[in-house]
């Protein structure tokens, strides 16, 4: 048993010793870091304003299709259409400050 730990101890000493040989300079790490925020950051503004082009969409021939199929409702569905795209709007702003907050 007094081996094992006689080994175990000089392993883990060794080990100790070498992390500051592995460890990065602080100033590469931040830079890194910062590039991959930049690039995550457009990555997820992309997807969040592609997906509510989608759904903008979707509510206009949604709207379009619900004014020609019964064209005396036609002012109240243009009303909830336009709230529904400011709501939508309003999270891809929402986005957008996220955005600019990480970076």
């Amino acid at each position: 048993m007094n081996k094992f730990r006689m080994i175990l101890w000089t392993v883990v000493g060794i080990l100790a010793m070498s992390v500051t040989a592995f460890a990065q300079d602080t100033a590469d790490n931040a830079q890194t870091v910062l590039s991959y925020k930049a690039i995550a950051a457009g990555i997820g503004f992309g997807i969040a304003a592609g997906l509510a082009g989608l759904g903008q969409g979707r509510i206009a021939a949604s709207a379009a299709e619900g004014a020609a199929r019964n064209p005396g409702a036609a002012n109240k569905i243009q009303t909830i259409m336009i709230l529904g795209l400011a709501l939508i709007e309003s999270l891809v702003l929402f986005m957008l400050l996220v955005v600019f907050i990480k970076l």
